[in-house]
């Protein structure tokens, strides 16, 4: 092994030390936060800022989930995450298989659409109209048709089609496969890499996901929890819990204990989901984005 200069040592140890105050950067409001939901109400008022407490308290926690709106709003976020992803998933494969056949009709035309559809959108009111022509307000699938397919997952998922061999789709027609057959049985089981990868952008957007549930959702039993989180974090509407189960001398805990507390609630999911996506999810991203 040569040795390195002394040149060389100081570049990698700045080069660590830089990226050491990056992590700490991304990891110090997610350590705030996580700590705060867990202190005393009383530490944290009086001190504002803390990262280890001293005295743990659950009373954010309980009084949150005290009342049904944490848990419906919950199962609301869960069942649009959940049935959305496998929505976005069947129809952008749909989409994307077909252009990725390379004797199709009017290919780079619809191609330069989707581009299109990239950079120039019709905007909130078209966008509000049209949701409401359709009858979807107050209907939680309005969270979920009208970003049904991405154009950037779209081109992800083609150029990974295009990259399969050629000779599968042959053999399986010389076999008398059809071509949806052909989707399901042999193209989509080889793309679990891409399909991991796009399933944790669909995921992650329809559950970070709020703005279209405050323009299409009136019903307060359809929103999701991140609707009640920017209730209580912007608009500082903290008492949603129920206090009279706690008996006539419990006090309301403070609206900053709440406000972590529902965070941790909101991120918590996404979080013990990512590691079982996250191996698949740099090779599928790379994988379908070498060709254009």
């Amino acid at each position: 092994m040569v040795d390195k200069s002394f040149s060389s040592r100081l570049l990698d140890g700045m080069n660590y030390l830089l990226l050491l105050l990056v992590a700490a950067v991304c990891v110090l409001p997610f350590l705030y936060i996580l700590a705060a939901s867990l202190t005393d109400p009383q530490e944290l008022i009086q001190k504002g800022f803390i990262l280890i407490p001293h005295k743990f308290s659950l009373v954010g926690f309980k009084y949150i989930l005290s009342t049904d709106i944490i848990l419906s709003s919950l199962s609301v976020s869960i069942g649009v995450t959940v049935l959305g992803t496998l929505a976005n998933l069947f129809f952008t494969a749909l989409m994307a298989y077909p252009l990725a056949q390379k004797d199709l009709m009017g290919v780079s035309i619809i191609m330069k659409l989707v581009v299109f559809s990239m950079l120039f959108g019709g905007g909130m009111i078209p966008t509000y109209l049209i949701v409401k022509a359709t009858g979807l307000l107050d209907n939680p699938a309005a969270l979920i048709v009208p970003g049904l397919i991405s154009a950037f997952n779209l081109i992800i998922m083609r150029s990974f089609f295009q990259q399969l061999p050629d000779g599968l789709e042959e053999a399986a027609r010389i076999d008398g496969c059809s071509d949806p057959g052909i989707l399901f049985r042999i193209v989509l089981p080889l793309s679990a890499p891409v399909l991991a990868s796009l399933a944790l952008f669909y995921a992650v957007g329809h559950w970070n996901s709020y703005f279209n549930a405050v323009l299409y959702i009136n019903d307060n039993t359809f929103w999701p929890i991140q609707v009640w989180l920017r209730q209580i974090v912007i608009l500082s509407q903290g008492g949603i819990g129920d206090s009279t189960q706690f008996g006539d001398d419990f006090v309301a805990p403070p609206a900053e204990t709440i406000k972590m507390a529902v965070i941790v609630i909101t991120t918590l999911p996404i979080l013990v989901v990512y590691p079982f996506l996250q191996k698949h999810f740099a090779k599928g991203a790379l994988l379908g984005s070498v060709k254009g």
